[in-house]
């Protein structure tokens, strides 16, 4: 027999005329009961379950959400961009508008103006930039019209209040260091790639990397940073006159874009079995890099908590009415290795 609106009542510890007006005006019924009601329909499996959400959707507030990443044929953003939908499409508290952009060009210039234009169709947006006073200038613009900004992956700075969704990243770079001090048989040089400079997170990740070994262990030779600029062929050749320049090298940490080349360097290198690599972020290259053992460990988002955060951090930004609300909201990372992937 079929749950009638009287078992779903009963279900959610509802009136039957509460559960008739979240079917028929769901206005009038707070947003916590709607849920509870729709909650029990889906456990009890009421006939009319399709309908209930219908209703609900309708009454949704559209909350206009704007994402900027980077280009949209790297891996990584191209999974973080379909994470980011999906999150969006489940969000429970409200219906997102979601505006999610792929920058291939990543000039200073063209960045601001995407901010600008996507900051002006939106109620709060995130982007995933490098700093630069003109994306400053940008983000101040934005948050003047009353839309919060958040930085995505790496943490940006203006006049105004910016949010930040992502890592605590001088933990990951001292993560990362941890594992060189613990895995390599004999201290030796690490070799560091960045993807640039002005990338906040990369910076904080090399100062933690750097603190690790001054306060544990200074045996190790930590050698100067080599700018990838997110591009996969500057990794490699970066790689390469690493390996060349360096032949005690023991190890290197991937900290910036460009791990593809850098992993192709490592795999024509002929290294020591004992060599140690680090990169950053799970995704189909750094996993066979792993299973292969290119790669001996890998830092990485939560991706789908990533996303989820990061929907609800902005979405949240809008209900509590000014900029200076903007989110901050540090994840915990995963750590990977060929044993556990």
């Amino acid at each position: 027999m079929r749950p009638t609106i009287k078992d779903l009542a009963q279900a959610a510890g509802v009136s039957i005329s509460t559960v008739n007006r979240v079917i028929n005006n769901p206005g009038t019924v707070r947003e916590s009961t709607q849920e509870i009601v729709l909650h029990a329909a889906e456990k009890i499996g009421f006939y009319g379950l399709g309908s209930i959400r219908h209703a609900l959707d309708m009454n949704r507030e559209v909350q206009r959400l704007g994402i900027l990443l980077q280009q949209g044929n790297r891996v990584f953003y191209r999974d973080l961009g379909e994470a980011l939908r999906q999150a969006a499409q489940e969000y429970a508290e409200g219906k997102i508008d979601l505006s999610l952009e792929f920058m291939d060009d990543l000039s200073p210039d063209h960045v601001s103006a995407r901010l600008r234009a996507i900051g002006d169709k939106c109620d709060s947006v995130a982007l995933v930039a490098a700093e630069h006073p003109l994306v400053s200038d940008a983000i101040d613009a934005v948050l003047e019209n009353g839309v919060p900004v958040s930085g995505l992956i790496a943490p940006l700075t203006a006049r105004g209040n910016v949010g930040y969704i992502g890592l605590d990243n001088w933990k990951v770079g001292r993560t990362a260091a941890w594992a060189f001090d613990k895995i390599c048989t004999t201290p030796g040089k690490i070799g560091i790639l960045v993807g640039n400079h002005r990338y906040r997170n990369q910076d904080l990740n090399e100062s933690g990397f750097r603190s690790y070994f001054r306060e544990h262990n200074l045996d190790f030779t930590l050698l100067e940073p080599r700018s990838t600029y997110e591009s996969a062929a500057v990794a490699r050749e970066m790689t390469e006159r690493l390996v060349v320049e360096h032949p005690d090298i023991c190890g290197l940490f991937i900290s910036g874009g460009g791990i593809t080349g850098a992993l192709a360097a490592l795999r024509d290198a002929n290294l020591p079995k004992d060599f140690v690599s680090v990169g950053y972020e799970l995704m189909e290259p750094t996993r066979k890099g792993l299973i292969d053992g290119t790669l001996t460990l890998v830092i990485s988002h939560p991706l789908k908590a990533f996303a989820g955060a990061t929907i609800d951090g902005l979405a949240k930004a809008i209900n509590a009415g000014h900029p200076a609300s903007a989110p901050n909201i540090r994840l915990g990372f995963e750590i990977h290795t060929s044993e556990n992937i």
